[in-house]
Parts: structure tokens; C-alpha cells; sequence
């Protein structure tokens, strides 16, 4: 790894901090987007991030999950991983789904305040219907949008 593509990887390790992930996440991130081949073993993550391999480990299982990485079928016992196609616009509409969880909680605390508490019911129920807003357009208007400026950019190229 040149000492920029180093310094690419760390900053797509404090971004991805930045958006409440872990730093490690993001650098595995990183460097699978840029690497050559695009793909690489736990040992080998380990070994060029400078990081333990449990922690590669601990690390990727949510990024598979979540649909960031996905693992290469191998005869080999080591698996090898690869940045997963569309996996920010997977992720994006996994946390749009969350915000679901806001509106279950704000109706709650509304359930819970008597209407003498305005202000503290006003509060909440500008979170939760920021909540039900962003949990609507979950594969709406702003999915939608996102496709066709995808679309465009790749159409510029």
C-alpha cells in the first residue's frame, strides 16, 4: 500500500467514524474499493491494515450483513472478501427502516406525557414526525433519485 492509498484508506476510516461506525470498518472499507485484486483474505486485511486479525474478523461480519462487503465462494479455507455492489445504497436503506424504531419510541413518550407537558410534547413529536417522514420515502422519492443520479454519473463517464 502506497502512502496514499494509505492516507485514503484512514480517511475513509474517519468517515465512516464520523457516521457512527468503527474506524477499522471504514479502512476495510477503504482499501477494499482500491486494492488489486479487489478482493482479499482475513490474513491478508489484517496484515496490510495493520490491525489483529479478530478484529478484521469482529469488523466484517457486520459489513457483510449489512451488505457492504460479501464473501467470494472459496474451496480454500481462507475466505476472501470484495466490496458488495450498491452496498452505501443498502445501508442507506437500512437506517431509513430504523428510523421506524424513532416513531415507536416518540409514540411512547407521547403516550406518557400528559397534556400539560406542551413543550416536551412538542419536542417529541417533531422527532417522531421526522421520523415518519424519513421512514416513508424508503424506497421512494429519495431512492428514486439517488438511481437516476447514479444513473447520469455513470452515463457521463
Amino acid at each position: 500500500m502506497s502512502t496514499a492509498e494509505a492516507e485514503f484508506v484512514d480517511r475513509i476510516g474517519l468517515f465512516m467514524e464520523t457516521v457512527g461506525g468503527p474506524r477499522t470498518m471504514g479502512r476495510i472499507y477503504g482499501w477494499l474499493m482500491i486494492c488489486d485484486p479487489a478482493h482479499r483474505s482475513l490474513t491478508e486485511l489484517a496484515t496490510e491494515l495493520g490491525v489483529s486479525k479478530a478484529s478484521v474478523s469482529t469488523v466484517i461480519r457486520p459489513m457483510q450483513e449489512g451488505g457492504l462487503v460479501e464473501r467470494l465462494p472459496s474451496s480454500a479455507r481462507q475466505h476472501h472478501y470484495r466490496v458488495a455492489p450498491g452496498g452505501f445504497t443498502q445501508i442507506m436503506q437500512v437506517q431509513l427502516a430504523r428510523m421506524r424504531n424513532g416513531i415507536e419510541a416518540a409514540e411512547f413518550g407521547l403516550s406518557v406525557l400528559g397534556a400539560d407537558r406542551r413543550q416536551q410534547r412538542e419536542r417529541l413529536a417533531d422527532f417522531r414526525d421526522f421520523c415518519e417522514f424519513t421512514a416513508s420515502d424508503i424506497g421512494g422519492e429519495f431512492m428514486r433519485r439517488w438511481a437516476e443520479y447514479r444513473a447520469a454519473k455513470r452515463s457521463e463517464q
